[in-house]
């Protein structure tokens, strides 16, 4: 029987991972050694290292990331964007977005099939457990041993401790190492939401990583679907050189060399240089046909290219035959690196690199809005003078808590009427006092005076803020002045 008898016709199923019959098809990709999968490796380990620390690092008095929900505070290697910071996050997301276009546009699902979480995970933690427990996969994805009870409890074991300490690090993102330490040290009694925050995070990891697996790849996530539009014909993609490999054949006369699993060599001069071993679907991890040509599940990660190359050393064949290419070069055309896309996408990520940074540069560490009282707008005092009722707002940016003065620095005599001297404000958060700001009658023109408001902190920052003073249709001295000045 050959090899094209035992692997599933691709071309009965809707999705590669599913059957003619519309019930699952169950992928256990092979393992194919090559250099490829090593530098994947390597890189998958020490993303696997940067994802687990991240969450301890910290950039001065700040996480080095920090994404609190709960308290909408958004920290990123030192800097916290607050619900205020809607044009901030707006170019950031945008800025992302674009950075995504330009890596497609010129590498491919380079993300996918190399850096993606679900895709580190799942082919370098979690199969490797698979197959540790049930052996390399047969012919056709099949199990390499009987999978016993005993086999199959201990690899579930496996997997829901590794789901869970997946899921705290992944947790630890959101509510910060610090609570995330509270979480895992207290009874669950204590915090019975926090625990079942845990115990659901870790269901979905297990879940995903035990069932779903590439099903996240080819069905619930979008960007495959997104390639058709962010791709183009000179794109990198894993690609399969057609005139090179076609027709495909179990032979290619004196080269072919006996020690290939189901290939006998045969008179085949005229056949290309596939031998039609379905090793590159064997070894797929979503289960295509890479001969068939660019795939919405193909997530780039090569292992065809491994699996091919290998195959090209047996049979005395130049490796390649699999590679990564664009659609024009495997066409035979000449392809493009510098294309106008590129530059369009280049030049709109360095207006918005431009645009973020001056922004980031110009942000101050300390909010402060001044609003107009509750009630009347003024009150006419035993002495005089008119006060007017004012709610002062203070946010403090930083990571270390801070006491604000409050006093007038410009305007004509005034005074601030305010139960405390200063006013302390914990990292990240606001506090809103009221005060009175209190001037003499015959400063007003018109019913009207401007103040402006002096905000320092003990870092010795200061932030100044005009304030509109409303009060009677004064005469005086003061307000004849400046009617006159104003003439």
């Amino acid at each position: 029987m050959t090899a094209s008898h035992v692997l599933p016709n691709s071309s009965d199923r809707v999705l590669s991972t599913l059957n003619s019959d519309g019930s699952r098809r169950w992928l256990r990709p092979r393992l194919s050694p090559g250099r490829f999968v090593y530098a994947r490796r390597i890189l998958a380990w020490a993303l696997i290292a940067i994802f687990t620390l991240l969450p301890f690092l910290r950039v001065g008095h700040a996480p080095a990331v920090l994404l609190d929900i709960a308290k909408r505070q958004f920290t990123l290697f030192g800097k916290t964007f607050l619900p205020t910071d809607t044009v901030l996050l707006a170019v950031l997301l945008v800025g992302i977005v674009v950075t995504v276009f330009l890596i497609t546009a010129v590498l491919g699902r380079v993300w996918c099939g190399w850096a993606c979480p679900q895709t580190v995970y799942l082919e370098f933690v979690y199969r490797p457990i698979e197959r540790f427990f049930e052996g390399p996969p047969g012919r056709g994805g099949t199990l390499g041993r009987k999978a016993s009870g005993a086999r199959t409890a201990a690899k579930l074991l496996v997997y829901l401790l590794v789901s869970m300490g997946l899921a705290h690090t992944f947790l630890s993102y959101f509510v910060g190492v610090q609570n995330l330490r509270l979480w895992m040290t207290q009874s669950p009694v204590d915090h019975p939401t926090s625990f079942a925050i845990m115990a659901a995070t870790t269901g979905l990891m297990f879940f995903d990583f035990t069932w779903f697996r590439e099903q996240t790849c080819i069905v619930a996530c979008p960007y495959g679907r997104l390639q058709a539009v962010l791709l183009d014909a000179n794109s990198l993609i894993v690609s399969y050189d057609p005139k090179r490999g076609e027709p495909r054949g179990h032979g290619r006369g004196a080269h072919v060399k006996p020690i290939v699993e189901n290939v006998v060599p045969a008179e085949r001069a005229a056949k290309g240089d596939c031998i039609d071993c379905g090793l590159c679907v064997e070894t797929c991890p979503t289960g295509i046909d890479i001969r068939e040509g660019l795939r919405m599940e193909c997530i780039g990660c090569a292992q065809c290219i491994d699996a091919c190359d290998s195959v090209m050393a047996k049979v005395d064949r130049p490796a390649g035959l699999i590679r990564y290419s664009s659609q024009l070069r495997i066409l035979g055309e000449r392809g493009r690196v510098a294309r106008p896309r590129l530059f369009v996408y280049a030049g709109v990520l360095v207006v918005i690199a431009v645009v973020f940074s001056v922004l980031v540069s110009q942000a101050k560490d300390t909010d402060v809005t001044l609003l107009r009282g509750m009630g009347v707008p003024f009150t006419e005092l035993a002495n005089g003078e008119i006060a007017n009722p004012a709610r002062l707002k203070i946010t403090n940016r930083g990571h270390l808590p801070r006491s604000y003065r409050v006093e007038i620095s410009g305007g004509a005599p005034a005074r601030i009427v305010l139960d405390e001297k200063s006013v302390t404000v914990q990292p990240t958060a606001s506090v809103t006092r009221g005060l009175l700001i209190v001037v003499p009658a015959a400063s007003f023109v018109m019913g009207k005076h401007e103040v402006r408001l002096r905000i320092s902190d003990d870092q010795r920052s200061s932030t100044e803020v005009a304030y509109r003073l409303l009060g009677p249709y004064s005469v005086g001295p003061i307000a004849k002045e400046k009617a006159g000045a104003s003439q």
